[in-house]
């Protein structure tokens, strides 16, 4: 069979564009997972326009939750085509009778131990509605299709060693999705990390794990990055707080080439901590924290959620000082957003806080889907943004690039310099994050686009 792998997407900012800084490895790792007598392609609808005429046999899509209203709309002008069309990800995991209403198929949970059986029965005219996945052992798992991503996005070597996350944030659907903390071989992540068949150096020197903790395990992780320093690559990756209680763990990640660590900080609020269940989060421990990791010359990325119920407007915009007051190199700024299958979304649930009118473009980090406690909504929406619009502010990015420019080593500024130029350029434009409450129906690509009262059809 001949089979397009799409992986949806939403526009979240005003102005879309042709470039992006780094592809998620669900696509080119489900591609590489399907056996060879198949024919695949891998399209991104964040940088490629989807087209609906394709000869292909199979259409495999792939989302979160913020991204399904344009993952419905793709699979009513598939289907409307005579096309088979399939989908997997967290949001069909936890939405499935409302998936299959769109889709022939569904692929819940991990893909890799039903995803070739999927292929079998759809080639034999046999296709099941549900196929459920379960946890993967990690083990012979092949290097993602790289050759079939688009040069559009500036780092390409995403790669991935574990699998899970031994922590339960409220906010976080990784626990129930990928049960338990698992690891790959060694030899396998150093092998997907050697790939140097990119055309530019960057793309080549640059490897991004795309795990959700990678430093967890130390004897794995230690034995992973002392096989990196011969590769002589720039990596990053997400970890907790505690690595920077552990120096000598700090000193092989740079050694190995480590140029930037994304830590989920969250909040500078103790109750908002509580809220998030990230209580392994010290607010006294983190501007220690952070300066320990940078000493090393390694740029410190940092989540932060604003929407919490002990947040108001004053405490989301004071976050702007707060995280360049301790360090931060690369702030990246959500909205709380209560995913299904998270205990967060429970909690609403239970107490009538779901906003039911609000669909799932509401669902993208940058927007409201529930009914604050000490706010209102929109006060919500326009706290993030002032938010977003002073901490990337030419003064405020350029002050966390001087920064780096003395602090970090030269990749590790490299990173700085990029993505706050990248973010700050959006903030002079006026580029900023769409508000659906004025772009209810936003998709990229396909129209007319289905009406959606809370994902479902109206």
């Amino acid at each position: 069979m001949k089979i397009d792998i799409i992986i949806a997407y939403v526009q979240r900012y005003e102005f879309g564009h042709e470039y992006d800084f780094v592809p998620p490895i669900t696509g080119i790792h489900l591609a590489a997972i399907t056996p060879a007598e198949h024919t695949v392609a891998v399209y991104h609808q964040q940088v490629d326009r989807i087209n609906t005429q394709t000869d292909a046999d199979l259409i495999a899509i792939s989302f979160f939750s913020g991204f399904a209203m344009a993952a419905y709309a793709l699979a009513v002008e598939f289907r409307k085509k005579g096309k088979t069309v399939v989908a997997g990800g967290p949001h069909v995991t936890y939405c499935q009778a409302e998936a299959l209403e769109y889709f022939d198929a569904i692929v819940t949970g991990e893909a890799e131990s039903v995803w070739p059986q999927l292929l079998r029965d759809a080639a034999n005219g046999q296709l099941k509605q549900v196929y459920t996945g379960g946890p993967c052992d990690m083990k012979d798992l092949p290097t993602p299709r790289y050759d079939l991503l688009p040069n559009k996005f500036f780092i390409r070597k995403v790669i991935q060693a574990t699998r899970g996350c031994p922590f339960s944030c409220s906010f976080c659907t990784v626990p129930s999705l990928n049960p338990g903390f698992r690891l790959r071989p060694v030899n396998d992540v150093l092998r997907d990390a050697g790939y140097d068949k990119f055309d530019y150096w960057w793309q080549r020197k640059v490897v991004w794990f795309w795990d959700d903790n990678l430093t967890i395990k130390r004897p794995y992780i230690r034995e992973l990055l002392q096989g990196m320093i011969p590769l002589k690559k720039w990596w990053l990756t997400q970890a907790s707080m505690d690595i920077a209680k552990d120096p000598e763990l700090l000193d092989l990640m740079k050694a190995s080439g480590c140029i930037g660590v994304f830590l989920g900080i969250e909040s500078f609020g103790v109750d908002s901590l509580a809220d998030a269940n990230k209580r392994q989060n010290k607010i006294a421990n983190y501007s220690a924290a952070v300066k320990a990791i940078r000493q090393r010359g390694i740029a410190v990325m940092a989540g932060f959620i604003a929407g919490f119920d002990h947040d108001d407007e004053q405490s989301i915009i004071h976050m702007a000082d707060q995280l360049m007051e301790i360090g931060i190199d690369v702030p990246f700024l959500s909205i709380m957003t209560p995913f299904r299958g998270t205990p967060i979304y429970h909690t609403l649930r239970q107490e009538g806080r779901i906003m039911e009118d609000r669909n799932w473009n509401y669902y993208n980090g940058y927007n409201v889907a529930f009914t604050p406690k000490k706010i209102d909504a929109d006060q919500l929406l326009q706290a993030h943004r002032t938010l977003w619009k002073k901490s990337f502010s030419p003064w405020h990015a350029g002050r966390r690039i001087l920064r780096g420019l003395f602090t970090l080593r030269w990749g590790a500024f490299l990173l700085s310099l990029f993505m706050n130029s990248f973010y700050a350029y959006k903030r002079v434009r006026k580029n900023y994050p769409i508000d659906m409450t004025q772009r209810h129906n936003i998709v990229k690509a396909v129209e007319p686009v289905p009406r959606f009262e809370h994902g479902v059809l109206a």
